[in-house]
């Protein structure tokens, strides 16, 4: 099974591979990953594609647990699964939440 970072790491990579690609999402999202493994992550796929290990300016936050992270990553759940279970939460712009389902074919 693929950890959070692990997953991160391997997304950082495709995203550098193909900006342009990426960019069409046209969305910057921080990913607040609670328990182990966690993190909080910036993900732009917007203006200067990437990924930091930070807080900062977003369209939206997501906060979810590791496990739930990793699972929807590896397609195992959807986000509106986990958005409508209550193991997802999301904060700012509710139509930026709604790409979230295409990130793991983005960042494959």
């Amino acid at each position: 099974m693929s950890q959070a970072r692990q997953i991160i790491e391997q997304a950082a990579q495709r995203i550098a591979q193909d900006t342009d690609r990426v960019r069409q999402v046209g969305a910057v999202f921080r990913f607040v990953v609670d328990g182990n493994d966690g993190g909080n992550w910036l993900v732009d796929l917007k203006h200067e594609p990437g990924i930091r290990e930070t807080g900062g300016d977003s369209d939206c936050v997501v906060a979810l647990s590791a496990d739930d992270f990793v699972a929807l990553f590896d397609g195992r759940v959807s986000a509106q699964e986990l958005f409508f279970t209550g193991r997802l939460r999301v904060t700012g712009d509710m139509g930026c939440a709604v790409k979230l389902d295409s990130l793991p074919g983005v960042l494959r």
